[in-house]
C-alpha cells in the first residue's frame, strides 16, 4: 500500500497543501529534531514554485509557524495568525521551546530556482553562537501535504493482502474476489489499523469537510491576498434556499465554492487530494448525502460515505503513483483532474457502480481536465481555482452518470489517462505550472 487513505485525505489550513501545509509541516518537524541543541540562529529558503508564489500561498506564514511547532493538522486557523503576528512583530521564534531571533528579511530568502527532484524545495538550516551549522535538511513539498527528503526515505509501509498499481490491476482483483473497489481499498488499509479505526478516522475527515462547508455558506466578505475578491457562497446560498426550482448542480457549484472559500481564507480544510483542489470531493458527497440518499438511514448512509472516501482513495492513489497531485510538478489537471476523477468514482460506486462502471467514471472525468494549466493570479488560491472546483464537481457527478449508463467497456483506461496527464505535465511550460508567469495571472494584469 503505497499510500494509505490517510495520507489522501489529511486535514489541514489554507490556502494550499503544497504551498502551506507541506512547508508547515517540514519545519515543524525540524524544529522538534532542535530540541535540546545551543540554536542561535534559523533560516529558511524557498525554491522554485515555493518562491514564485509562495507568499501568495500563504508559504512564509507556513513556514513561520511550522518553526513554532505548529503542525497544520491540529493548529487552529485563528492562532497560526496570532502565531504568526506575534513572530513578526517581536522578531523572535519559539523554537522548540527557545526563543530564537528571526528577522524574517534576512532569515526565510527565496531563489526562484528550481532544485532538481521537484519545483518545490524547502532548505532549512540552524546555526549555533559561533555561525556553524547545526542541522541542515532540504526537503520538497510534492502536493497534498506530501513531504519528501531523498536522502531519508521512510520506512517501507506494512504489506498489503491486494497490492495494486494500476486500475487494470484494481478491477481484475475486484473481479476476483467478488468485491466492490472499497472493500479491496479497506481491507489494504486494514493491514495497517483496525477496520473499525478506519471508520471512525473517514467519519471524522467528513465531518471537517461537512463544518467546511458550512462555515463557507455561512461567511461573507473579501477574501485576503490583495485581489479583494467578494466571498459569494454565503450569498448564492442563500438565493438557493429560497428557490423552489434551484437545481442540484446549482448547489453542488456552491458547496464547492465555499469550500475554496474557506480554504482561501486560510480556514480549516481536509486535502482532498489537494487544498487548491479540496471542494470538488465535499460537494459531490455532500450532494449525494443531502440529495441522493434520502431513502437511507443515518447509519447506511455513513456506510456509504465511508464507501465513497475509500473508492476515491484508490483513485487517487493511481493518480499520486503514476502520474503526480501537484500543480507545480504537472499543473491543475493533477489537483483538479484527480480530485474531479476520484469524486467520480467514489459516487459512481455507492450509486450501483460495478468496478468496470467507476473505472470509466474516474476514465471520463479525468480526460476531460488534461492539459488544465495553473495559473493563479496573484499566487493567491483564488481565481481561477475557487470556481475551477465548482465546474470540476458538476463535471464529476456527469462522469458518473455516463459511466452508469455504460457497461463499463471503453475505449481509453483510465490507466492510459494517467499516463496522459504525467506526460501532458512534462510537455507544459512552467510558466503554467503555478508559478503565476502565465496565463491568467499574466492576461489580467495586461488587460
Amino acid at each position: 500500500m503505497p499510500v494509505s487513505v490517510f495520507e489522501l485525505f489529511t486535514v489541514g489550513v489554507g490556502p494550499s497543501s503544497s504551498h502551506t501545509v507541506g512547508p508547515m509541516r517540514a519545519a515543524c518537524a525540524f524544529a522538534e529534531s532542535l530540541r535540546g541543541r545551543p540554536v542561535a540562529r534559523v533560516e529558511a529558503t524557498l525554491y522554485g514554485s515555493l518562491a514564485a508564489t509562495g507568499v501568495g500561498h500563504g508559504t512564509d506564514a507556513a513556514v513561520l509557524a511550522g518553526l513554532c511547532g505548529h503542525d497544520p493538522e491540529r493548529v487552529d486557523p485563528e492562532a497560526l495568525r496570532q502565531a504568526v503576528d506575534r513572530v513578526r512583530r517581536t522578531k523572535t521564534l519559539t523554537v522548540a521551546g527557545s526563543p530564537v531571533p528571526f528577522e524574517e528579511s534576512a532569515d526565510l530568502l527565496s531563489d526562484p530556482a528550481c532544485l532538481p527532484f521537484h519545483p518545490n524545495g524547502l532548505r532549512l538550516r540552524a546555526f549555533d553562537g559561533g555561525g556553524r551549522v547545526l542541522r541542515e535538511k532540504t526537503v520538497y513539498s510534492v502536493g497534498g501535504g506530501f513531504v519528501v527528503d531523498p536522502e531519508d526515505p521512510p520506512p517501507e509501509p506494512p504489506p498489503v493482502p491486494h497490492p495494486f498499481r494500476t486500475a487494470r490491476e484494481l478491477v481484475r482483483v475486484c473481479e476476483a474476489e467478488d468485491a466492490p473497489i472499497s472493500e479491496i481499498v479497506l481491507r489494504n488499509e486494514r493491514a495497517a489499523r483496525p477496520e473499525a479505526e478506519v471508520r471512525e478516522r473517514l467519519l471524522q475527515i467528513w465531518s471537517v469537510m461537512e463544518a467546511c462547508v458550512e462555515a463557507g455558506c455561512a461567511n461573507a466578505g473579501i477574501l485576503p491576498g490583495g485581489l479583494n475578491v467578494r466571498r459569494r457562497a454565503a450569498a448564492l446560498a442563500g438565493k438557493l434556499r429560497e428557490d423552489p426550482a434551484a437545481e442540484p448542480s446549482d448547489w453542488l457549484s456552491v458547496w464547492a465554492i465555499a469550500v475554496n472559500e474557506e480554504n482561501a481564507a486560510g480556514g480549516r480544510v481536509v486535502t482532498a487530494p489537494t487544498n487548491g483542489a479540496a471542494g470538488i470531493i465535499p460537494s459531490v458527497l455532500m450532494s449525494f448525502r443531502k440529495l441522493r440518499s434520502r431513502a437511507l438511514s443515518e447509519e447506511q448512509r455513513d456506510d456509504a460515505t465511508v464507501r465513497f472516501l475509500l473508492t476515491a482513495a484508490a483513485v487517487g492513489q493511481l493518480c499520486k503513483e503514476n502520474a503526480s497531485i501537484s500543480g507545480a510538478e504537472v499543473g491543475c489537471q493533477g489537483e483538479v483532474g484527480s480530485a474531479c476523477a476520484m469524486a467520480a468514482a467514489g459516487l459512481a460506486e455507492v450509486t450501483g457502480g460495478t468496478p468496470a462502471q467507476v473505472e470509466n467514471a474516474a476514465e471520463i472525468a479525468m480526460e476531460h481536465n488534461l492539459g488544465l494549466t495553473c495559473d493563479p493570479i496573484g499566487g493567491l488560491v483564488q481565481v481561477p481555482c475557487i470556481e475551477r472546483n465548482a465546474m470540476a464537481a458538476v463535471k464529476a457527478v456527469t462522469a458518473s452518470r455516463l459511466a452508469l449508463r455504460g457497461d463499463g467497456q471503453h475505449m481509453v483506461s483510465l490507466d492510459r489517462v494517467i499516463a496522459t496527464m504525467r506526460s501532458t505535465g512534462a510537455d507544459m511550460q512552467d510558466k503554467y505550472k503555478e508559478t503565476s508567469r502565465g496565463g491568467l495571472a499574466v492576461h489580467l494584469t495586461e488587460c
